[in-house]
């Protein structure tokens, strides 16, 4: 149905046949991630026509079957140019009643009230001078994040480069060995399991061949050398640097380079960072108050009175 969640995704919203407005609840993370950009990864996907107004962070138990917090978003097609590339958000995490019966993990509902809280606070706070607590602008890319794939060199205790020996998965031929040498640039050591070719007369036996490469090495010609004209390989085990391969979700606007450097302090081998950007929207960033803790006197004089409460108990029931 148009304007409504899509049924695949669950958070998939087109407004382009549905009017100017549209408003779901979505009671997922606010967080497009992972592989960003495929439907079935993204936990909330603007497609198309939809232009994100606002976000309203309820309360949560308001769904069947879930725990959750729920967020109200107000989606229009035909957002004021004054509201392009800006996002309001209202922490409407108070507005709920419980409900007269628990429906499994559903114990909290929104009342007529609740929801005419958001609307007036929504309609009021677009206006230059409009000031609540609950009620904040931002720009679209305030909650944006890039999805960095990065490969570094990892180190050992002694912060000294670390290897690694595993079985070579990869067909053992000259034209991967050089790709190897290209990448790590370091001495690699390989233990092959091979066949001679076979001779006329000559008994087929497994023989055992350590070849080192290093960066500048012919590896066709070291191949040759060791193992001798087609040979049967068996089976290869390889000595290599450790490298690790990992995503790192970058705030938006940060150089991408120095965070690398400062976040990671590895040698950095190569980094590509996504096509598109991803978004994250969390509630208690933007709205939280701080609560200073109760003062330690306050503390001690409750304990003293739960004290005295319990040496009467304890006195009653001695009579």
């Amino acid at each position: 149905m148009p304007g409504c969640p899509s049924h695949e995704c669950g958070s998939s919203v087109r407004l382009d046949r549905a009017g100017p407005y549209g408003t779901f609840p979505h009671n997922r993370a606010t967080r497009t991630r992972g592989n960003h950009g495929r439907r079935q990864d993204c936990s909330l996907s603007f497609r198309i026509a939809p232009q994100p107004q606002g976000s309203a962070p309820d309360g949560d138990q308001l769904f069947y079957n879930t725990g959750i917090f729920t967020y109200i978003w107000l989606l229009r097609n035909d957002k004021p140019a004054e509201h392009r590339g800006r996002v309001m958000l209202i922490d409407a995490r108070r507005q709920f009643e419980k409900e007269p019966k628990a429906f499994g993990n559903k114990r909290n509902r929104m009342s007529d009230a609740h929801r005419q809280w958001i609307e007036q606070r929504y309609q009021q706070g677009w206006k230059a001078g409009f000031d609540d607590a609950q009620v904040k602008i931002f720009a679209a890319k305030d909650f944006a994040f890039h999805k960095v794939k990065v490969v570094f060199w990892q180190t050992d205790e002694n912060d000294q480069p670390a290897t690694l020996t595993e079985p070579y998965e990869k067909a053992f031929t000259a034209a991967n060995l050089k790709k190897e040498q290209a990448f790590h640039d370091s001495d690699l050591s390989f233990r092959v399991t091979f066949r001679p070719r076979p001779q006329a007369g000559a008994e087929q036996v497994e023989r055992i061949a350590e070849i080192v490469l290093k960066p500048s090495d012919n590896a066709a010609k070291q191949l040759k050398a060791a193992l001798g004209e087609q040979p049967e390989i068996l089976a290869v085990e390889w000595t290599h640097r450790h490298y690790v391969q990992d995503d790192e979700y970058i705030p938006h606007g940060e150089d991408i380079a120095a965070f690398l450097e400062r976040e990671i302090a590895k040698p950095i081998i190569r980094w590509e960072d996504s096509p598109q950007l991803g978004y994250e929207i969390l509630p208690n960033k933007y709205f939280y108050r701080y609560q200073p803790p109760t003062p330690a006197k306050d503390l001690l004089a409750e304990f003293w009175r739960l004290e005295k409460e319990a040496e009467k108990m304890l006195a009653s029931l001695e009579r």
